[in-house]
């Protein structure tokens, strides 16, 4: 007999539970009842499911090395604790997870190489504040911009902060406001970046005050009025003449002794 084609998921269903009812009346050779009351009677004596179901991650506890990763099987992971920490280690099928206290304080996608370093800016910011510029050549940073997650609008802002407060206050700045990710979320960060660059400011300030404006219930007009600031950037004074003027000072003053 030629079973039906069914035309959608729903119909597909009802045919399977049609199919198991009547399977319920077959008889096995050899048997004193059908399938379905000896169904019955074994159902009887089973135990109860279980309330909480079994791990499915690989479990270990490995320890927080200098770099800021714990080795799990073959690769290693950014973990925001500080060194010598043995936290505990979740491999899942699709993921790494580090978990410390209760808390998953990491989760990473899980790397099926050898000896690769999976590593998440945000792990290293407490560090970078330290050494700043070390930001542009950072392995974190660099694996960011590989996934996807170091937006263009950061690189724009980035360079305005440099242009404005040198090669070593720049990305003092931008750490400072990467730190603020990690409490509004990348999403609104990216989001407030760009619109501080539409509105033409391109200083850490003013993205800060974009960022929690809306924290601060303050009305959304009043963001407008940011717009057209960059007119007002004036190129920082030169010193030169001045520490002239003080080499001049100290020369009369000995010849006076």
């Amino acid at each position: 007999m030629p079973v039906p084609q069914a035309k959608n998921l729903e119909e597909l269903n009802e045919q399977l539970r049609s199919y198991c009812q009547q399977d319920e009346q077959r008889r096995i050779a050899g048997k004193a009842m059908p399938v379905g009351e000896a169904m019955r009677i074994e159902r009887e004596h089973l135990l109860p499911m279980a309330v909480e179901g079994f791990e499915l991650a690989e479990i270990s506890f490995p320890t927080v090395d200098s770099k800021g990763c714990v080795k799990v099987r073959t690769n290693f992971y950014s973990a925001p604790l500080r060194p010598g920490t043995h936290p505990q280690a979740k491999l899942l099928p699709a993921y790494v997870e580090i978990w410390q206290e209760r808390e998953c304080v990491a989760r990473h996608e899980r790397s099926f190489g050898r000896y690769e370093q999976v590593l998440d800016l945000e792990h290293y910011l407490d560090v970078l504040e330290k050494k700043p510029g070390a930001l542009a050549g950072s392995s974190p940073l660099r694996q960011w911009r590989e996934r996807g997650r170091w937006p263009e609008s950061f690189d724009r802002l980035w360079q305005s902060l440099q242009e404005r407060h040198g090669k070593h206050s720049g990305p003092r700045e931008m750490i400072e406001l990467l730190t603020l990710g990690k409490r509004y979320g990348w999403d609104r960060l990216q989001q407030v970046v760009e619109q501080s660059l539409a509105l033409g400011c391109t200083d850490a300030a003013a993205v800060r005050h974009l960022l929690t404006a809306t924290e601060l219930n303050r009305p959304h007009t009043e963001l407008l009025e940011l717009n057209g600031l960059e007119r007002y950037e004036r190129p920082l004074p030169q010193m030169n003449e001045y520490d002239q003027l003080l080499g001049i000072a100290a020369s009369t003053a000995e010849v006076a002794r």
